[in-house]
C-alpha cells in the first residue's frame, strides 16, 4: 500500500504502524511528533495507529537553534 510521508509517496506493508514508521526515519528517542491526515497523534499512540492505504504521515524532528 501506498502512504505520504512528508510529501512523499511510500510503498509500505499492509498494517504498519505509526511506530515502525517514525523508527525508520528517526532514531531519536525524543523531540520527534507525527501527524496522520493533519491530526497530531500523541506518541502513546503510535504503536495502536495503524496506517492504511493513501494515509499521509508528517514526521516532524525538533532542532536547536538560534
Amino acid at each position: 500500500m501506498t502512504v505520504s510521508v512528508n510529501g512523499e509517496p511510500r510503498d509500505i506493508p499492509a498494517g504498519l504502524t505509526l511506530d515502525r514508521l517514525v523508527a525508520s526515519f528517526s532514531a531519536a528517542p525524543s523531540g520527534v511528533a507525527a501527524a496522520v491526515n493533519e491530526t497530531v497523534v500523541p506518541r502513546g499512540q503510535w504503536p495502536a495507529t495503524a496506517l492504511a492505504d493513501g494515509d499521509r504521515v508528517e514526521v516532524l524532528t525538533a532542532v536547536q537553534g538560534g
